[in-house]
């Protein structure tokens, strides 16, 4: 048996990113267990196959949250990742982080690190911005971020109409105010899925 620093049980995107930072210190081996199977469905990959990844049992756990009362007693999927990535490589891949207010209600209650202005150094040190590097993204991280490569008129429409009744048009939900309509970010690169797996994985599976 190998002896290793580490055992990081479960290789979601936390368990992903954690392998990574600890790998590249250069200092420690570490093992990842991961129950799920591999990320080689091909389905994980294309960004449409969510639809064939969701309530999949191959990559989907298929939890169901418990009947609630206030729902008529109603059972809600509940989609959790069941391979390699996690949940990132079933999600829909959309790239939105929270609201600023959020951050730094959280550092108000006592949690040391959590403001917004503390948190955004690690979502600029993530991400690889197809827009490129700027006050509050990232060019050269593990995480590929880049423009939807479809847009549609009726969206153009929608946007339009949102804007004549004070919603604003937003080409970037993620300088700290979510408030706007827009189309929004996903996590791709080259039109393909960029999962936890991906991004933090496949650069140090040697």
């Amino acid at each position: 048996m190998e002896e290793f620093d580490y055992v990081i049980i479960g290789a979601g995107s936390a368990g992903c990113v954690l392998t990574n930072r600890i790998i590249n210190s250069g200092k420690y081996k570490v093992l990842l267990i991961e129950a799920g199977g591999n990320d080689s469905y091909p389905w994980i990959h294309i960004p449409v196959g969510y639809y064939k990844t969701m309530h999949n049992p191959k990559t989907d756990w298929c939890y169901k949250t418990e009947p609630d009362e206030t729902m008529e007693n109603v059972s809600i999927p509940y989609p959790r990742g069941k391979t390699l990535g996690g949940s990132s490589s079933i999600n829909g891949l959309l790239y939105i982080r929270g609201q600023e207010q959020d951050y730094d209600i959280w550092r108000q209650l006592g949690n040391k690190g959590w403001s917004w202005r503390e948190v955004l150094p690690y979502f600029i040190k993530a991400e690889d911005q197809e827009r490129g590097a700027s006050e509050f993204h990232g060019k050269g991280g593990p995480l590929a971020v880049s423009d939807q490569r479809i847009t549609l008129d009726i969206l153009d429409v929608f946007q339009n109409a949102a804007s004549e009744v004070g919603i604003p048009k937003v080409d970037d939900f993620n300088k700290g105010d979510n408030f706007g309509c827009g189309y929004f970010q996903v996590t791709e690169r080259n039109g393909l899925r960029c999962s936890a797996a991906v991004g933090y994985l496949n650069p140090i599976k040697k």
